[in-house]
C-alpha cells in the first residue's frame, strides 16, 4: 500500500510518539514530613524519571549465605552487581526501581482554615548527589493547626509544571491544650515481605482510616542486609528506599499524616551494627548520614521530645549514633545512648508536667528479648546501663516505654513495678518472627507472635484523663488492650 508523502509523515509521528517516555520529573517517591513540633516542620522530597516504579522488570539473582559474606568481605562493586544482577540489565530496569531524575521542585504550606496564609518556598534544585531530594525546614507555624502541602516539579530550566503532589501534617496542641489525640507506632518493614504485592503493607491501609495525629515509625525501615537484593552499596541502599516508598500504601499515608522517623540497625547498616563497622563499600559514618541527611527529613540533633498538648509528651530517643561496640565489656564506660542524650532525657522526664509521658525507642528496654542478642539494654551485654535507666524510670507512675526492634507483639510489666513496655510488632505477618507463642513469661501481660502495630490513644471523662494501648493486627482488629488512669 502507497501513502502520500504527508499521511506518511503523519503516521510515522504518531508511531513513534507510542514509544515516548514520560515528560517527568515526577514524584513516584511522594514527600515526607519530619520532627515536628508546634511551630516547625521538615518536608521532604524526591524526583523521579517516572510516576511510579517499574513493576516489569527482573527479579534480584540471591547470593548464597557463603557468598553474601564473600561479597561482603571483599566490598567489590562490579561483583557484587554481577552476583544479585541478571546480565543484561541495569540497575533501573530490575523490578521495583524508581530511578531518580534532575530537576527543580516549588513548595506552598497553608493553614486548611486559612488558605491565604501561604508560606512559600520558589523554585530550586533537588540534590542530585543526594539521590535527586530537598528538604525544607519550615517555621513560625501555628500549634494545632492542619495544613496542606502542595509541591510542583518541573524540568531545569522549564517553567512548565510536570508534576504536582499535595498532602498535610498536622502540629502538635499547645502545652497547656487540653486534647483527645490518636497515635500510631510501627516498627520492622521489608519490601519482599509486604503482605500486598502491589500496594505495599496492609497496616497503612488500616491506619490510614484511623487518621492518627501522629505516626512514629521506629526503625527498621528498611533492611540493607537481606536479599533482593543486599544493599551492599551506597547506590543498592538507595534502590531499596526507593522501591519500598514508592509502594502506593506507604507514599498515600506519608503524605497525609504527621511523622517522626526512628532508625535502628537494619537501616543504619547492617544486623546488630555498631561504630566501626562496614557493609560492602559503605562505612558506619556514611550508613548513619545517609538515613539522617539524604533519605529522611534532617534535624540538628537525631533525638528529640515533643508535647503534645496537657496530657502527653513524646521522647524520640536515638539509639545508633551514640552507642559503644556490643563487644566491648559491660561497665559504667558503656553505652547505646551516650552520656549527654542521657542526661537530656533523664533531666526531661523529670521536669515535664506532662499526665503522660512517652519514652518511644528503636529497640526494648525491658524486654525479654532472645539470649543470643547483643545491642539493646534488654540484653546482658548493656545490663549496667540498662539497670541504670530501669531504676531511674521506677520512680515515675506515668511513663510507658514503647518500642520496636522486636519482630513479635508485647507488653511487659515487670512486676511489682510502674515498669511498661509496649512491642509494637512487625509490620507483616510474614515477617513476625523470633519468638516462641508458647514461652510466656511472667513479666509478660501479653504476647502475640504476628504483625501488626500499635495504637494508642489520649482522653478524658470527665475530667479523668486516660491513656490507652491497643495492639492492632495487620488489618486494623484490636487484639488486646490495656489501660490507664491518672
Amino acid at each position: 500500500m502507497k501513502y502520500p508523502l504527508t499521511a506518511l509523515f503523519l503516521l510515522l509521528f504518531a508511531l513513534s510518539g507510542c514509544n515516548k517516555k514520560p515528560t517527568g520529573p515526577y514524584f513516584g517517591n511522594g514527600f515526607h514530613n519530619g520532627w515536628a513540633d508546634q511551630h516547625s516542620i521538615v518536608i521532604w522530597t524526591r524526583l523521579t524519571e517516572n510516576p511510579e516504579m517499574n513493576r516489569t522488570g527482573p527479579e534480584f539473582l540471591v547470593p548464597s549465605a557463603e557468598e553474601h559474606r564473600r561479597l561482603d568481605s571483599l566490598a567489590d562493586p562490579d561483583l557484587i552487581y554481577k552476583r544479585q544482577i541478571p546480565e543484561g540489565y541495569s540497575l533501573d530496569e530490575m523490578e521495583g526501581a524508581c530511578p531518580g531524575s534532575n530537576g527543580e521542585v516549588k513548595l506552598t504550606c497553608y493553614p486548611l482554615r486559612n488558605p491565604e496564609e501561604k508560606i512559600e518556598r520558589d523554585w530550586s534544585p533537588v540534590d542530585i548527589e543526594k539521590n535527586f531530594t530537598k528538604q525544607w525546614r519550615i517555621d513560625n507555624l501555628i500549634p494545632d493547626t492542619k495544613y496542606v502541602v502542595e509541591i510542583a516539579a518541573r524540568k531545569t530550566g522549564i517553567s512548565k509544571v510536570s508534576a504536582q503532589i499535595s498532602g498535610a501534617f498536622r502540629t502538635p496542641p499547645a502545652p497547656d491544650s487540653i486534647s483527645d489525640l490518636t497515635f500510631c507506632i510501627v516498627t520492622c518493614h521489608d519490601y519482599p515481605r509486604r503482605d500486598d504485592s502491589i500496594n505495599g503493607h496492609k497496616i497503612y491501609k488500616a491506619m490510614i482510616q484511623m487518621f492518627p495525629d501522629f505516626l512514629v515509625h521506629t526503625g527498621d525501615i528498611e533492611y540493607y542486609d537481606k536479599p533482593g537484593p543486599f544493599a551492599l552499596t551506597e547506590e543498592l541502599m538507595r534502590f531499596k528506599w526507593n522501591r519500598i516508598f514508592a509502594l502506593p500504601y506507604q507514599r498515600d499515608f506519608y503524605r497525609q499524616v504527621t511523622t517522626y522517623f526512628m532508625k535502628d540497625d537494619h537501616d543504619a547498616l547492617t544486623n546488630d551494627a555498631y561504630p566501626g563497622m562496614r557493609y560492602g563499600t559503605v562505612t558506619w559514618d556514611r550508613g548513619l548520614e545517609i538515613f539522617d541527611k539524604e533519605q529522611f527529613p534532617s534535624n540538628d540533633l537525631p533525638y528529640k521530645t515533643i508535647r503534645w498538648g496537657k496530657d502527653l509528651q513524646i521522647w524520640l530517643v536515638e539509639g545508633r549514633n551514640y552507642r559503644s561496640k556490643n563487644t566491648d565489656p559491660d561497665g559504667p564506660g558503656k553505652t547505646i545512648w551516650g552520656k549527654e542524650q542521657k542526661e537530656w532525657l533523664f533531666e526531661a522526664l523529670k521536669e515535664s508536667d506532662a499526665t503522660f509521658k512517652l519514652l518511644i525507642t528503636p529497640d526494648p528496654i525491658l524486654g525479654p528479648d532472645r539470649d543470643n542478642k547483643s545491642d539493646n539494654y534488654a540484653n546482658k551485654v548493656f545490663k549496667y546501663e540498662g539497670d541504670e535507666i530501669r531504676e531511674f524510670l521506677k520512680q515515675f507512675d506515668n511513663v510507658f516505654i514503647c518500642n520496636g526492634d522486636r519482630h513479635w507483639q508485647y507488653v511487659t510489666n515487670i512486676p511489682g513495678t510502674t515498669l511498661w513496655e509496649f512491642s509494637c510488632g512487625a509490620g507483616s505477618d510474614s515477617h513476625a518472627e523470633g519468638w516462641n507463642q508458647n514461652d510466656v513469661r511472667p513479666e509478660h501481660r501479653f504476647l502475640r507472635v504476628k504483625g501488626g502495630f500499635l495504637k494508642g490513644s489520649v482522653y478524658r471523662v470527665d475530667d479523668e484523663v486516660f491513656i490507652k494501648f491497643q495492639h492492632c493486627d495487620v488489618d486494623g482488629s484490636v487484639v488486646h488492650e490495656e489501660v490507664f488512669s491518672k
